[in-house]
């Protein structure tokens, strides 16, 4: 048998059972793709990740989906550089990760982590009755022209009037595969709908968000730290919301879960996202198979 540290993190949270969880695979990026997949339907959580060793950083991270490997992906990057940490594997300063989107470096202040997310790349606006269709809504339920927009994976984001319209979204699987088919994508777990309000869930937040996800994904995601970078770019640009704010995402879930955004740049000329939060690492254990 062969064993591999792993620990389990909730993301975005100072406490356990909030955020969003992943699990972090020390060592296990040689890992073939099938049993990187097997291990997240194991977890049943939305991803986890994969270290190794790199050449270009302090670390190789591989993402991955329940069906897929993915470039890069928020909450789990912040398991990560947790897990770095509690482990004694990360120091005091910046750690850079080698990721499917490019270098992503990730800072330590206090119990906060902080993640550099790449310069927004500005997509195609979808037709807003395919992406209502998809999540059950109106287009009158907008309030803007849903785009699909990427700081390392793209979502289209799709921004709402109130809470009671986000309240109403249920998936519509049929409808998502149909506007996934619209963005050429194969599948409908990438740029799924990431739907958002200008009101936090709480007094603290500024935006609350949901993102609702199709098997063998679980049916709703905790706290998307991707698409809240892509989110803070979409808004930030269309002068929506100022160069700093807090999002709030799973509070219905019982998983509250809460980020700090950061835009750098300019409104005209966005270079990257600064997106920071907690995270509590629940468990450390060994993971062991076959060898």
């Amino acid at each position: 048998m062969t064993g591999f540290l792993l620990d389990w993190v909730d993301a975005f949270s100072d406490r356990p059972f909030g955020g969003n969880g992943c699990a972090v695979v020390h060592d296990g990026a040689a890992l073939d793709d099938a049993t990187c997949m097997q291990i997240v339907r194991e977890t049943s959580l939305v991803e986890c990740t994969f270290t190794g060793p790199s050449q270009v950083a302090d670390l190789k991270v591989r993402y991955f989906l329940a069906s897929r490997e993915i470039p890069f992906a928020g909450h789990p990057t912040l398991a990560t550089a947790a897990a770095l940490r509690a482990r004694g594997l990360a120091g005091p300063g910046p750690v850079s990760f080698e990721t499917g989107a490019g270098i992503i470096t990730v800072g330590f202040d206090g119990a906060r982590i902080e993640m550099i997310q790449p310069a927004p790349v500005f997509g195609i606006f979808p037709d807003p009755a395919r992406v209502a269709a998809a999540v059950g809504l109106r287009p009158d339920d907008f309030v803007a022209p849903p785009q699909v927009v990427s700081t390392g994976l793209p979502f289209c984001i799709t921004l709402l009037r109130d809470h009671a319209a986000l309240r109403r979204a249920v998936l519509n699987p049929g409808a998502l595969a149909t506007l996934a088919t619209s963005l050429g994508q194969p599948g409908t777990d990438t740029m799924e709908p990431f739907l958002v309000t200008l009101a936090g869930a709480t007094a603290a937040g500024d935006t609350f968000s949901r993102l609702l996800m199709t098997p063998p994904s679980p049916p709703e995601d905790p706290f998307t730290g991707s698409a809240s970078g892509a989110m803070a770019a979409y808004l930030f640009a269309r002068g929506l919301i100022g160069e700093s704010f807090v999002a709030e995402q799973g509070h219905w879930m019982g998983r509250p879960g809460q980020a700090r955004l950061r835009l750098l740049g300019t409104r005209e000329a966005i270079t990257g996202v600064a997106v920071s939060g907690q995270a509590h690492v629940l468990i450390q254990g060994e993971m062991r198979l076959p060898a």
